[in-house]
């Protein structure tokens, strides 16, 4: 008798492959058979007109503190991820000496958007070394796998203090301290290296991350590291510019060490092409003998402005901020008095500079985010706020305003800040189509009070795959794919992203034609009430780590199977005999 059958449902593999009705036996952990089972199951899931899929892998996540405090990795564990890499984007909380827990903490808190507070809170430290902060991990269960990297500004605080923090040059002695670090990291079971090369992303403070201006000569001698090692990815998040320095490094380092490169890459709304040189030389790079890979992101980086969120279009107004300090109930008593409205609008925004003048008035990128029920997040030209107002003669401030009154105080307005200059997703098609590119950028877990792409996952299935109307959709085979197989194999996790006998039993039985992804909800459940974003999904029957269901029909069910992943992971050879 097997420990669990999932039967008669529409299987989608993870390898590409067709879709298939199968059968799927699980025992111990591990995927036993796959077609038709004869055996019963002491646990048995009718799938019928429902997919079964491997679990979603999801490698561009900023959990490292949440992961902490929260054995549900929320939010991603609502949509049918089993697998996280945490660490990216140079930033982290190892290694940390005592004294410089808050800075980092400050750090994450302006980088990724994560309330400092909660992590002040929530985070309990008992680690000063990398491997110290992954034998912390270990000790805790949780609904899902999570893996991790060694963060290049954790890393240079440490070894250089406010030298590394002002992004001064580091010596070759520092150098060699911070290489040897990140191979104790990696040999301890970090994945990889993450660093950051983006005037993005920016400190509570407004500095640049640490590394942020790294010559060659210090990232080639922390990437040899991982050469040393043996293994690990090196990943940077870049503005790529220009692009061909960059590449050069990156290049040679792959090259050297064997070990795969691997940057974000989305359309610039200063440069809507470049993203095509930037994957030639990617394609010119992997001809040469490099193991170099874009990570790309299924939809625009869209923020969602709102009363409570981070940003939103009154923000820098005066009348605004004399009542912005109110809990948000008394704040919404303010906002609805027409008084207070008017004078609101006919205030001046302050100068918050060229990409805080986007996010508060740039009217032709802001739309309506729900439209009878349901989301759109590739909206036409025609439907944006400043078309809306050229067309009625309102004031576009007004319309917004008035949007974001809707639902008592709680309506969003969706601005696709990257990703989205020719207004549809073609590019974005394209961009996935590319051999050298591979699915991430959810940043689950980050950027709390004005995005949440962790329901990416699910929007690859429900748009791409199944609902998308202004322009070709993709085969939901590929889809699945993107997701599983192609996102564990760049991070060595082998043993997983595939339904076969012989690899980790990580699945999701989903209710394809009812999944759907929820609206955004502003909650303060975080440490210290902090507050965050999230956003649910429906249509996830059944989600499996390791063989156990970690969620039915959305409801968590208490199993806590989820592991932390030390080092890349071998293709079981059952596996690779079937191949």
């Amino acid at each position: 008798m097997h420990d669990l059958v999932i039967r008669g449902g529409t299987l989608v593999d993870g390898t590409g492959a067709a879709p298939r009705l199968a059968d799927v036996a699980i025992d111990n952990g591990i995927i036993t058979e796959v077609g038709t089972v004869t055996g019963a199951g002491k646990r048995e899931i009718d799938a019928q007109g429902h997919i079964v899929t491997p679990g979603w892998v999801d490698i561009h996540t900023h959990y490292d503190g949440q992961v902490t405090w929260d054995p549900l990795i929320t939010p991603s564990c609502w949509h049918g991820v089993t697998t996280v890499v945490m660490g990216n984007c140079g930033v982290g909380f190892a290694p940390a000496r005592p004294d410089a827990r808050e800075w980092l903490i400050t750090l994450m808190e302006g980088v990724e958007d994560i309330p400092g507070s909660a992590l002040s809170e929530g985070i309990k430290w008992n680690w000063e070394t990398f491997p110290e902060y992954m034998d912390s991990l270990d000790k805790q269960a949780r609904v899902l796998d999570v893996a991790t990297q060694v963060p290049h500004g954790s890393v240079r605080a440490y070894v250089m203090g406010e030298r590394g923090a002002r992004n001064e040059a580091a010596t070759p002695e520092d150098v060699e301290a911070m290489a040897k670090i990140v191979r104790e990291g990696v040999e301890a079971g970090a994945l990889g290296f993450s660093t950051s090369r983006t005037m993005l992303h920016l400190s509570k403070d407004g500095e640049p991350v640490p590394g942020t201006f790294a010559n060659k000569a210090e990232l080639m001698g922390i990437g040899r590291a991982l050469g040393d090692a043996g293994h690990g990815v090196f990943e940077m998040a870049s503005d790529m510019t220009p692009a061909v320095d960059e590449f050069m490094w990156m290049q040679e380092l792959s090259a050297e060490t064997g070990l795969p490169v691997t940057y974000a890459l989305l359309q610039s709304p200063t440069e809507p092409e470049k993203w095509r040189d930037v994957l030639a030389l990617t394609d010119t790079a992997r001809k040469q003998g490099a193991n170099v890979t874009a990570q790309i992101a299924c939809r625009p980086t869209g923020m969602v402005l709102g009363w409570q969120s981070t940003i939103h279009p009154f923000v820098a107004r005066a009348t605004y901020a004399s009542i912005a300090h109110l809990p948000f109930a008394q704040r919404l008593v303010e906002l609805k008095n027409p008084e207070v409205r008017a004078r609101i609008l006919a205030d001046k925004s302050k100068d918050m500079g060229v990409l805080g003048m986007i996010m508060t008035q740039g009217y032709d990128r802001m739309f309506r985010l729900e439209n009878d029920g349901k989301l759109e997040y590739e909206p036409r030209a025609e439907d944006s706020v400043a078309a809306l107002a050229a067309r009625t003669g309102q004031d576009p401030a007004a319309i917004v305003y008035d949007m974001l009154m809707e639902n008592d105080g709680r309506g969003y307005i969706y601005l696709p800040l990257l990703n989205y200059t020719n207004f549809n997703f073609d590019h974005i098609r394209e961009m996935m189509q590319h051999p050298a590119t591979v699915l991430s950028l959810s940043d689950g877990g980050a950027h709390c009070g004005v995005i949440c792409d962790a329901s990416f996952p699910t929007y690859m299935l429900t748009h791409w795959a199944r609902d998308r109307s202004r322009g070709e959709r993709l085969p939901l085979e590929q889809v699945v794919r993107m997701q599983t197989r192609d996102t564990a194999r760049l991070y060595g996790l082998n043993d997983r992203g595939v339904v076969a006998p012989g690899m980790k039993a990580d699945v999701n039985v989903i209710d394809y034609d009812a999944l759907r992804i929820l609206a955004p909800e502003m909650v303060f459940d975080l440490p210290a009430d902090g507050r965050r974003m999230i956003q649910k999904a429906e249509g996830y029957r059944a989600t499996i780590v390791s063989g156990a269901i970690t969620f039915e029909n959305g409801e968590a069910t208490g199993e806590m199977p989820g592991r932390l992943i030390r080092g890349p992971q071998r293709e079981p050879q059952a596996r690779a005999a079937a191949e």
